[in-house]
């Protein structure tokens, strides 16, 4: 699988696009609220489904690595 395949976007309305293999071709997968509306073979049909101006692209951060040890809190000798 391609890396473009590992690619997703939202848009307004519960709209996503995400990429996807369908009869071993590669589409573009719309979805509104987590159900299938079309696999398009184009961006421009996926353009007629919802406004492609509307999409953003999510990118998954890697996550943070704690770089150094983690120090338990102690009370103050000046609060006793």
């Amino acid at each position: 699988m391609c890396a473009a395949m590992d690619r997703r976007w939202v848009g307004l309305d519960g709209y996503e696009v995400v990429g996807a293999v369908r009869a071993g071709r590669q589409v573009l997968r719309v979805l509104k609220d987590g159900w299938l509306v079309a696999d398009c073979t184009s961006v421009a049909e996926v353009a007629g489904h919802l406004d492609l101006a509307d999409l953003c692209e999510v990118i998954d951060l890697p996550a943070r690595r704690r770089t150094t040890p983690v120090v338990a809190a102690r009370t103050s000798s000046h609060h006793r």
